[in-house]
């Protein structure tokens, strides 16, 4: 059997893009990675802001977005809630977030401690939580789809 060099030139050629594909998915990974923690310091910056056109530019039209006290809203509720003017964020902070990409998703987890002031009568209340938040991909923009909290100690 007489084997041609051209005949082994498109498997070797295969072989060796195989060998580059792996390097190049971090690289988008953590392009994702970066977009998504970028967009969770904007939303945090808003939410202390009491920014309502940040806040919606950040969050999916099916936003679902859970309290530790179990109150569930959708994006209309959420922003109104969050700008209303009844208490201003004297801290919040997001610590030690985890960021995981899968496809268009990304799993967002962190430790979020804060403190507020009512309005009203200057009443602090602070708060001590574990985050999730579900980030999806639309278009070229990451979205908060949906957000869950748990009381902490």
């Amino acid at each position: 059997m007489n084997v041609d060099r051209r005949q082994l030139a498109l498997p070797a050629l295969a072989i060796g893009l195989l060998s580059v594909i792996p390097s190049m998915v971090p690289a988008f990974a953590g392009a994702d990675d970066d977009a998504v923690a970028k967009n969770l310091e904007a939303f945090r910056t808003a939410q202390v802001a009491a920014n309502a056109e940040g806040l919606a530019s950040l969050c999916a039209a099916e936003l679902s977005y859970s309290h530790s006290d179990g109150r569930v809203e959708d994006k209309a509720a959420f922003i109104a809630g969050a700008t209303n003017g009844k208490s201003k964020w004297l801290s919040l902070a997001y610590k030690d977030p985890t960021i995981r990409v899968v496809g268009t998703s990304a799993i967002v987890r962190f430790h979020w401690l804060g403190e507020q002031e009512a309005v009203a009568d200057g009443k602090k209340s602070a708060t001590n939580l574990h985050i999730l938040m579900n980030w999806q991909k639309q278009g070229s923009d990451w979205k908060l789809l949906s957000r869950s909290s748990t009381k902490l100690g």
